[in-house]
């Protein structure tokens, strides 16, 4: 017979508690014990130390502790608590701790022990003295309430105490409402026990009503005492069978906000040191209920903030779809300074002159700051970006007019709490032409817009941008136009969505680049749940609870398709950006972009080859001319696979040609790079200026044309 047979037919098993790792091992039997299934587990220290009462862990913390000092075994009597916190059994153990450098393994067994009956003895401690267990007990207690982070959580906290030797079996938690008395929680009864307690005037002689009136504690020893005192509502108490009651107040500041009951269904004499825990342990009670208050009352208050700050996007606007998250940083008000808006523009024409379906502006942006100031500057600045939008201004005039607001009401403002100065917002704002699908947009210091094409492909869009807003008044905001082609998704957002999680902004933004590639791009509700969730986990869009205590900054997405009303046309992939003279550094975004474009191109010595001469081509323009290059890249179908075609545009009529460089030279190499390298090139005079183009014929890889 196995060694663990015989230890399951004497009811004792065996455990192993790794201190190093945490781990805590239990054979099927010690599982049992603990009262979980009866099969052998592994459990964290933290789920193994739930199943025993916290009076108990404390005391055989320092009993293992001793004997690792001294080399002995660690013997004690522990209670086992279930989920709802009642104890089920009383264990002994017996363990021997194995020392490994600083840490230890302790390798013991567990035994069911009879309980000890009713009385005296069982209004003692199960180990160690009285005083000891009561202060262990506090500590635990007072640890938990602190952690509670709602009325809930600290009415199941209180439920779950059990006081070192006379635990109640009834609690109930009564406030105080107006001239009423109510019952905010209760435990060890019944559904609907609360009934005749639910709501009663505090004029009623009854003895938690007479707590809250007079703010002194009133405790019954014996029912004879409790009918002597409280003789009206005594048939309410007598039903429960109880033995002894405790009504003590819930004071905070000075204030009874209610009062606490415990019952018992053993007698208590509620002596001097039974009374002191009592007390303290209303005190710690009181002091959780007023901050889970609190903290509801501000959650409230953050979700009418969120509601009235951020904008509803419905009705649903014909030949496109909008959708958007926002989620609060934890702690505090669970509000801060990000923000997305979609307004409707005056007029039916668009600026390029057509008309139908009118024209929309997005925004999003970031004020400086995760606090109520931030908040409010954010809905100040929202309204003003609406006013101006309103008005029929140009993306570039609205942000003007923005940063110059932004800069009048916080320029020299003082909070009085050390936080002086002007605070500064990032912003991008797009006017979005829904017939022709044109896109100007002007950015203030915010990341740029992306875009996903009908295939899948993904490209960041870099635009010309100036200064934050309210930095500088007198900063210009330059416009870049874009095209957003039938099907396909563009997507704006806040740092947050990129750079949390330890990412920068590079890092993060291929992250947020795999999911919208993944994506089908059809329901774009999924896709900004997917988004929120792939930064912060399942539910993360909602605003309450654990994980928003653990987010590091405020996320605003808002993604727009523009939805044909037939089949998705075939449209070349396609990208475009200006260099500016004044914006050589740009030249490393246009090269990103033609990889970008070419993520999927069958011969890397042919991305090579086309990164290498739009390099040279945007260099010369910048070099030789006193104007800014166009680039455009196309990536299109032809007879059997897809064919690349760059063109950079300048307005300098001067045409360039081609030299023959010696070995030292530092230019004249671009024309001939593009006729070694590229299937096709050319110069193009244009009415003002010229274009430079080449294409490359991708090698048939065996997929299709556009496959």
């Amino acid at each position: 017979m196995r060694t663990e047979d015989v230890l399951a037919a004497i009811a004792t098993g065996l455990w192993r508690w790794d201190n190093a790792s945490g781990i805590v091992s239990l054979d099927a039997e010690a599982a049992r014990l603990l009262g979980l299934p009866a099969e052998p587990v592994q459990l964290s220290e933290a789920a193994a130390r739930s199943r025993f009462h916290p009076v108990d862990w404390n005391e055989i913390d320092g009993v293992v502790n001793l004997a690792v000092a001294e080399g002995t075994l660690a013997e004690a009597r522990l209670r086992i608590m279930d989920e709802h916190g009642r104890v089920i059994r009383t264990v002994r153990s017996r363990s021997k701790p194995l020392i490994e450098g600083n840490d230890y393994l302790l390798v013991g067994t567990l035994q069911e022990v009879a309980e000890q009956q009713p009385g005296t003895a069982a209004r003692t401690p199960v180990t160690g003295d009285w005083r000891r267990s009561r202060e262990a007990f506090l500590l635990d207690a007072g640890r938990a309430l602190a952690e509670a982070r709602s009325t809930a959580e600290v009415l199941r906290v209180a439920a779950s105490l059990s006081m070192p030797g006379f635990s109640p079996d009834g609690l109930a938690v009564f406030g105080v409402a107006g001239d009423r008395l109510t019952v905010i929680g209760h435990h060890g009864h019944s559904e609907g026990d609360e009934g005749p307690f639910s709501s009663m005037s505090l004029d009623t002689d009854y003895p938690a009503a007479e707590v809250a009136r007079t703010g002194r504690a009133i405790y019954l020893p014996t029912p004879e005492e409790y009918l002597r005192r409280f003789p009206v509502t005594w048939p309410l108490a007598q039903r429960f069978g109880r033995r002894s009651w405790a009504f003590v107040p819930l004071v905070v500041a000075g204030r009874t906000m209610g009062a606490w009951m415990a019952a018992f269904k053993h007698p208590v004499a509620f002596t001097p040191d039974e009374r002191s825990v009592l007390t303290t342990v209303a005190r710690m009670l009181a002091q959780a209920l007023a901050r889970a208050g609190v903290a509801e009352s501000e959650r409230e208050l953050s979700l009418g903030l969120q509601r009235t700050m951020m904008p509803v996007l419905g009705p649903g606007i014909p030949g496109i779809q909008v959708a958007a998250r926002y989620v609060p940083t934890g702690g505090g008000l669970q509000v801060g300074g990000d923000w997305y808006d979609m307004i409707r523009l005056p007029g039916g024409t668009s600026r390029t002159g057509g008309h139908g379906a009118g024209r929309i502006a997005l925004v999003i942006g970031d004020v400086q700051g995760h606090d109520v100031r931030a908040a409010g500057l954010m809905g100040q600045l929202r309204i003003a970006l609406r006013a101006y939008a309103s008005e029929g201004h140009r993306p570039d005039a609205v942000l003007a007019r923005a940063s110059r607001f932004l800069y009048g009401i916080t320029d020299g403002d003082d909070d009085g709490e050390g936080d002086a100065g002007p605070r500064f917002a990032t912003c991008l704002y797009l006017e979005v032409d829904l017939e022709t699908g044109t896109v100007d947009i002007a950015r203030a210091g915010h990341p740029d817009p992306a875009v996903r094409m009908n295939d899948g492909t993904v490209l960041l869009r870099p635009t010309a941008g100036g200064l934050p807003l309210g930095i500088d008044p007198d900063t210009d905001y330059p416009t870049t136009r874009l095209t957003l082609e039938p099907g396909e998704t563009l997507m704006i957002c806040t740092d947050g969505l990129l750079e949390t999680g330890g990412h920068d902004l590079d890092s993060g933004w291929e992250r947020v680049r795999a999911l919208l590639e993944s994506h089908d791009g059809q329901d774009l509700e999924q896709l900004a749940d997917g988004l929120v969730e792939a930064v912060h986990g399942p539910g993360s869009h909602h605003t309450t609870g654990p994980l928003a205590d653990r987010r590091e900054d405020d996320i605003a997405v808002l993604l727009l398709s523009r939805r044909p009303g037939g089949a998705l046309p075939e449209a070349p992939r396609r990208t475009l950006m200006t260099i500016a003279q004044a914006e050589p550094e740009r030249i490393a975004e246009a090269r990103e972009q033609v990889r970008q474009l070419l993520h999927d191109w069958g011969d890397g010595d042919q991305l090579d080859s086309a990164v290498l001469m739009v390099s040279e081509m945007v260099t010369n323009v910048l070099v030789h001319t006193d104007g800014d290059a166009l680039l455009v890249a196309e990536v299109a179908c032809a007879e059997k696979a897809r064919r690349l075609r760059v063109e950079v545009s300048d307005s300098s009529d001067e045409l360039p040609h081609k030299r023959h460089p010696g070995e030292m030279a530092s230019s004249g190499r671009g024309l001939v790079l593009m006729e070694m390298l590229a299937d096709a090139w050319g110069v193009d005079p244009r009415g003002e200026g010229k274009a430079i183009w080449f294409e490359l014929n991708e090698p048939d890889s065996g997929r299709g044309c556009c496959g």
